[in-house]
């Protein structure tokens, strides 16, 4: 996965890190030359010069690998940081494509951890991983090669330590891989849990429910910190026994060697198998240190790995909904919306959520939705936006399907205002001018949708007014406030047609009355589609569809529909009083 997201550059800078590592462990290898030398150099009761000449080479040795390894280093953690930030930039790129169906797949919060812990995983992994998992076969590899002629005895030590570290990391490994899968998935549940807790937090303390809501995020919690308690007791005694095998050979090569030495037959051969001892002993523990490297990167690679499938999964979605080739219509009509026999039902699903729905909202109508809870009024206009397909039938905006325009082109010529108002961190100007047509807008725009919102009032007692800032969810707005600088939102774009879904739920009756006169007004020409609960909200739509269980169970005028239509007629009677009804 990793692999295919590198760069040219990138791909350039791993073969430098590769260069340098080998410099690294060339220079690290030379030092046991020099050590050798001095070795016999005192046998032979050289001189201080001598001595000196050599260990100032091993000096230069072990200072030119120091500099590999800081410069090997910060190329490392350059390619970790800018492919992350590479992964980042798709995952979100990704997500922003996804309709509402594919959103489903994956939880909000699963999906910000994997923006961000999981990313921050693959980060490590290959910062030190470039620099370890490069390094510690070099090094095993070529220390191994230097020491393969040394004695047999030796060898077979140094095999032995190697065979039982083997044994030891795959034996952990074993246990701890199947923990190490499931830390990523915990995760999500500790973050699903407290988002749900902070964004519920007035109903958690209306309903004194803290002790609930503590105990979930504990039992959450729990599970993972056992999992990582876990993961940590089966792994932490990798680094000690490494420790104790590697104190145990460096005895072994002693042993062995002392008993060569005893046996050699003159001073000279003696002499010939200590300076191979310690040379041999130095080799081993570079050998041992390739293993102990390879054991740091088994604590973090495991989890990486993890979290790259899962980067990759999100980044390898292929939306259901996809772009058309239009980004305009070719008839010239604007601001027709046509539902043609559409059905629909959810992916997976069995049952039909809408069925046979047909209407035509013309150039500068305005047609409203009511039914029941439920009955799919929001579910049937999210079918315009493309947040969904239709299953069956057609849904056309200037006489084409909306199947056959870009997503932008068809966004474009809309202004929504979903049920629950959106506001972003930012300004309340920043906020009205959202959107792709926020650079063409001047003040004076931005002033005029927020009068015709009836928002004018709660912006100007604002200290700053426009520039009013806006907290995250627009937490420092009421209710009312945040629909009416969304339905400002909306106006400001100066759409084709408008899709209001329960947009005005939470507006007192003379706001709602106030805020439609004004957008009937500065509106003049915009089609309109209306998802109400109220029928005063509704009452002077051109035509309503009345829906019940998915099918359209009447189409008319509100007058029209108190003498035909059993079903509105029942949520009028609730509604409105008998002079109101007019029957």
């Amino acid at each position: 996965m990793i692999l295919r997201y590198l760069t040219k550059k990138q791909w350039a800078l791993i073969g430098v890190v590769v260069l340098l590592v080998m410099v690294q462990v060339y220079l690290d290898l030379k030092i046991p030359d020099y050590m050798t030398q001095i070795t016999t150099i005192i046998e032979s009761h050289g001189t201080t010069a001598n001595i000196m000449n050599q260990g100032w080479q091993m000096i230069a040795c072990a200072l030119g690998s120091l500099a590999a390894s800081l410069i090997t280093g910060g190329i490392a953690a350059w390619i970790a940081a800018s492919l992350c930030q590479r992964l980042r930039a798709l995952e979100f790129d990704q997500v922003e494509s996804f309709a509402a169906a594919d959103m489903n797949r994956f939880s909000t919060d699963s999906l910000i951890t994997r923006s961000t812990n999981d990313i921050t995983q693959i980060q490590t992994a290959v910062a030190m991983g470039m620099q370890v998992m490069v390094k510690a076969p070099i090094l095993a590899v070529w220390a191994i090669y230097k020491i393969s002629d040394k004695s047999l005895e030796w060898c077979l030590a140094l095999a032995v330590a190697i065979l039982i570290m083997a044994a030891a990391v795959g034996l952990i490994l074993h246990y701890v891989m199947p923990k190490i899968r499931r830390i990523q998935d915990l995760t999500d549940d500790v973050g699903r849990v407290l988002s749900e807790d902070l964004t519920g937090q007035r109903v958690v303390r209306a309903y004194n429910a803290k002790s609930f809501q503590q105990h979930k995020f504990d039992e959450a919690n729990g599970v993972l910190t056992r999992t990582n308690l876990y993961i940590n007791r089966a792994m932490s005694p990798m680094m000690p026994a490494m420790t104790a095998i590697m104190s145990i050979l460096t005895l072994s090569v002693y042993w062995i060697g002392a008993y060569l030495i005893n046996n050699a037959s003159s001073s000279i051969q003696q002499g010939v198998i200590f300076a191979n001892m310690v040379v041999f002993s130095a080799y081993a523990m570079q050998v041992i240190s390739a293993f102990i490297l390879t054991v740091i990167i088994f604590f973090i690679l495991p989890r990486a790995i993890v979290a790259g499938h899962r980067v990759e999964e999100v980044i390898d979605t292929e939306p259901i909904v996809k772009d058309g080739p239009a980004t305009e219509s070719p008839t010239g009509r604007k601001g027709e919306i046509e539902f043609s026999n559409v059905g629909f039902k959810y992916p997976g699903a069995a049952d039909y959520v809408l069925k046979d729905i047909s209407f035509t909202a013309k150039k500068g109508e305005t047609v409203a939705f009511i039914g029941s809870t439920g009955c799919g009024k929001s579910t049937l206009i999210n079918l315009v936006p493309r947040f969904y397909d239709v299953t069956e039938g057609s849904v056309k905006v200037d006489g084409l399907d909306v199947r056959e325009y870009t997503q932008e082109a068809l966004h474009a010529k809309m202004g929504y205002v979903p049920q629950k108002a959106i506001i972003f961190t930012g300004t309340v100007d920043s906020n009205v001018r959202y959107g792709s047509t926020a650079g063409e807008r001047t003040e004076d725009d931005v002033r005029q949708a927020i009068e015709v919102a009836q928002a004018s009032d709660f912006v100007a007692r604002r200290e700053k007014g426009l520039e009013a800032p806006t907290t995250q969810y627009g937490t420092n707005f009421s209710g009312g406030q945040k629909q009416r600088l969304a339905i400002a939102r909306a106006v400001c774009r100066r759409p084709e047609f408008y899709i209001f879904d329960d947009s005005f739920s939470a507006l007192d009756y003379k706001t709602d009355r106030a805020l439609r006169t004004a957008l009937k007004k500065d509106a003049g020409g915009v089609t309109t589609l209306i998802v109400a609960q109220r029928i005063g909200t509704i009452m002077d739509a051109d035509r309503i569809v009345v829906l019940e269980n998915g099918r359209v169970a009447g189409i008319g005028t509100h007058r029209d529909l108190l003498h035909s239509c059993q079903v509105y007629r029942e949520i009028a009677r609730s509604q409105l009083s008998a002079e109101e009804l007019d029957l």
